[in-house]
């Protein structure tokens, strides 16, 4: 589940999970908050880490979240942080999600990345 500002974006399951969606980000205001949640079928995610990637699949950020005991535990990035890795005129970047559980990782959203101040998901 990706949320932004608490209001659900995207929200994939199963056999969803392997084609991702591509999610627009906009610069909006200094606070807007981009919210991750992932499931592992009831259990606890260790060592979570949210990274982004260019195009190119070369890692521009990392964002490490501490070990919760919660089942779903929200991981928050703010949208500003995303936005500016943004480089030159590739303007896609991707958003993966890795844990001890996940090791190799997975895809959540690709991002296109503009100016104005909405979210929204593109099919």
């Amino acid at each position: 589940e990706v949320y932004l500002n608490n209001k659900l974006i995207l929200q994939r399951f199963g056999k969803q999970l392997e084609n991702a969606q591509t999610i627009q980000l906009n610069e909006g205001t200094p606070g807007d908050e981009l919210t991750i949640k992932y499931h592992h079928c009831g259990r606890v995610g260790k060592n979570r880490v949210i990274t982004i990637k260019d195009g190119q699949d070369k890692v521009l950020k990392e964002f490490r979240f501490a070990d919760v005991s919660a089942p779903v535990a929200g991981m928050s990035c703010r949208v500003k942080d995303i936005v500016s890795l943004k480089k030159g005129n590739n303007s896609t970047l991707k958003l993966y999600y890795t844990s001890s559980e996940l090791p190799g990782g997975r895809l959540i959203a690709a991002i296109t990345t503009g100016k104005t101040v909405t979210a929204s998901v593109m099919p």
